[in-house]
């Protein structure tokens, strides 16, 4: 996707908010006015284009002469594809500022028309048939819009021009559909430039030639990787080329730098680091997915870094950056979100990229916490917001790339997640939820996470992800303990953030210390407000301390001793809900008084509200099978209905 890092303004508004956390790693993204019309003037509710929907964009063949020191592109694109269904014209999303001159179909020239809403409309002379494989070319020159093709130079007199596509720019340079329904199959790039420039792109270098009656150089790529339109990059200018091998077993490692970041022996040396982080996320993330091509960095001109599949592009060699551009790889390229609704599903993950990066590799143990409470400190900076961006959002591109939202908290979503997991069993569902045949290469939903979540673990994550991703804010604890003997006990309330999310359930960590130095991990599975637990501790208890590792996101939250507690307390307001799963009725167990209870659908719909009566059953008959929330009082518990 389509984002930038901005390491000085990111320090400068941490400091400002949190001068006494040490928060050095959190990244800030941000995008200038210039990009931002860029976004809007091809903003669409769901990111498609409903005229692209007829057909499936199987292949396209880039043939452009482009010379760094001026801002133009000339020639023509290539464009298999098939149709879903009969059709008698195409059209491909591009920009007005490009001037097409002829589109050849079949050997002969065929109508078209430019139309006012950047599109290019082709008539066929006659209807092609469904599933028919067929091909056009479409030629075209023109300035391109420089928020997308940026040109200049990267040292004195050395031009330089790359590309930023993210997240509606690839309209802005080539005919192509960006929709985020339908990735290109195959891409191939063959640009021609002077001789004394090198070209950087996707895929695996082919050729490089010199033609000796022109004196110009044709340089050739290819991939054969599905990629989605505004992944696909280029960048020119006198490449240094810094070329070796990554992963295990070996792959190249190809990394096209500036003439003075070649010079530069320290950002040399953040980029071999590259192939540590490689190390580490092929055994937390699975197997690099594009293994067959290459991975690698080409420097551009933008800010911040790209994570143009294949090879990112760059402009900042932080370790930090260098992660997350390289975790977007799995998370951003092979699975792509479907719509801008959804972008934490790539900055999220790739944002959790970072978490693992400094954990195993960049930070001890103390830096990690540090950076942690940063994290923390930062989210829960705004009472409210939601990971998911509403449609309201779509047309504000800081809101889709919001920094707080899409990142840092999407990123921490995951930490929750492994939390509540267990660390292999985590590591496992994310391998396998890029992996699945459906979602692999493919765009992809929270919807389908969830799924592939429920599938991996067995966990239904709805409710979770209707509080963390859909919903907003975050909870404040009042955790209250006190020793009897042997026996602790726990009341624990919770407050939240925003009236968007009504409790969130979640698993507590707890950490008990004794006072000859004992420890105990205890795990509060909270599910209804002013719950009480009871553990079973050996030792004289001195301290309890809550969120110990910074697991779950929390605020303000409060923990103390209170003498007035009992385990009768416990007896009393424990109740539960069985059979759980049931069929036709429910009983609720530890309520002695006629009450009010509601039940809720998972997604939050009210589908019955009524008065418990003791020792009657509640009638569930008619409920659709699925996953309900009854809540009684302030106390929810989860039941299944067969």
């Amino acid at each position: 996707m389509r984002k930038f890092y901005f390491l000085i303004m990111s320090f400068l508004i941490v400091q400002q908010l949190y001068s006494q956390k040490k928060i050095s790693n959190i990244d800030m993204k941000g995008l200038t006015e210039k990009e931002m019309k860029s976004f809007t003037k091809k903003m669409g509710i769901g990111s498609v284009n409903p005229n692209t929907l007829n057909y499936d964009l199987q292949y396209q063949r880039m043939d452009l002469s482009i010379d760094p020191a001026f801002h133009n592109v000339s020639g023509s694109v290539t464009s298999h594809f098939k149709p879903n269904q009969a059709m008698g014209s195409i059209y491909f999303d591009l920009t007005n500022l490009l001037t097409v001159s002829q589109v050849q179909y079949h050997g002969n020239s065929i109508p078209f028309q430019q139309l006012s809403a950047n599109e290019i409309k082709i008539d066929f002379p006659a209807s092609v048939p469904a599933n028919t494989l067929d091909s056009l070319t479409i030629h075209y020159s023109g300035s391109p819009a420089n928020s997308t093709v940026v040109a200049g130079t990267q040292g004195p007199g050395i031009p330089a021009i790359s590309t930023l596509s993210e997240p509606y720019g690839a309209q802005d340079w080539f005919p192509t559909k960006q929709s985020l329904n339908d990735k290109i199959e195959k891409f191939d790039f063959k640009i021609t430039t002077p001789p004394q420039y090198s070209v950087a792109a996707n895929g695996k270098l082919m050729s490089e030639i010199i033609s000796p009656v022109t004196g110009q150089k044709l340089t050739f790529w290819r991939t054969m990787y599905p990629t989605a339109a505004y992944l696909i990059a280029l960048s020119i200018t006198n490449f240094a080329k810094h070329l070796t091998t990554i992963g295990n077993p070996p792959f190249p490692f190809v990394n096209y730098v500036y003439p003075s970041t070649a010079g530069d022996a320290s950002l040399i040396s953040n980029i071999e680091w590259t192939k540590e982080v490689m190390d580490v996320y092929e055994i937390y993330f699975g197997a690099y997915p594009f293994r067959n091509e290459k991975y690698g960095h080409m420097e551009y001109l933008n800010t911040g870094g790209m994570e143009h599949q294949t090879m990112s592009s760059m402009r900042g060699w932080s370790k930090p950056l260098i992660a997350h551009e390289l975790a977007h790889q799995w998370f951003g390229d092979k699975v792509t979100c479907g719509v801008w609704n959804d972008i934490w599903l790539n900055e999220g993950f790739a944002t959790f990229g970072e978490h693992v990066a400094n954990e195993k590799l960049i930070m001890n143990n103390a830096e990690f916490m540090d950076y942690l409470s940063g994290q923390i400190d930062y989210i829960t900076s705004s009472a409210g917001g939601s990971i998911y961006v509403p449609d309201s959002g779509l047309n504000n591109i800081y809101r889709i790339f919001d920094s707080r939202l899409t990142y840092a908290k999407g990123g921490y979503t995951l930490r929750m997640i492994k939390w509540i997991l267990g660390d292999n069993a985590f590591y496992q569902a994310l391998k396998e939820y890029h992996a699945r045949p459906a979602l692999a290469y493919n765009y992809v939903r929270t919807a389908d996470f969830k799924a592939s979540l429920l599938q991996s673990t067995g966990k239904d994550f709805t409710e979770f992800l209707n509080d963390w991703v859909y919903g907003e804010g975050y909870p404040t604890y009042m955790i209250k303990w006190k020793q009897t003997g042997s026996q602790l006990v726990f009341n624990v309330s919770q407050t939240q953030s925003s009236p968007a999310v009504s409790f969130f359930e979640m698993p507590l960590p707890v950490k008990v210390t004794g006072t000859g130095g004992q420890t105990a991990y205890l795990v509060l599975n909270n599910s209804f407000n002013n719950q009480y637990f009871t553990e079973n501790i050996s030792f004289p208890v001195a301290n309890v301390q809550f969120n110990y590792e910074y697991q779950i996101l929390e605020k303000n939250s409060t923990v103390m001793q209170d003498n007035t507690l009992s385990v009768a307390s416990v007896e009393k307001e424990v109740f539960d809900l069985y059979p759980n799963p049931a069929k036709n009725e429910l009983y609720l167990k530890g309520v002695d008084k006629t009450t009010e209870f509601s039940i809720h659908a998972i997604d939050g719909k009210l589908v019955r509200k009524a008065v418990y009566h003791p020792g009657k059953a509640i009638q569930i008959g008619e409920l659709v099978p699925g996953t309900y929330i009854f809540t009684l009082k302030e106390k929810k518990i989860k039941f299944m209905k067969h």
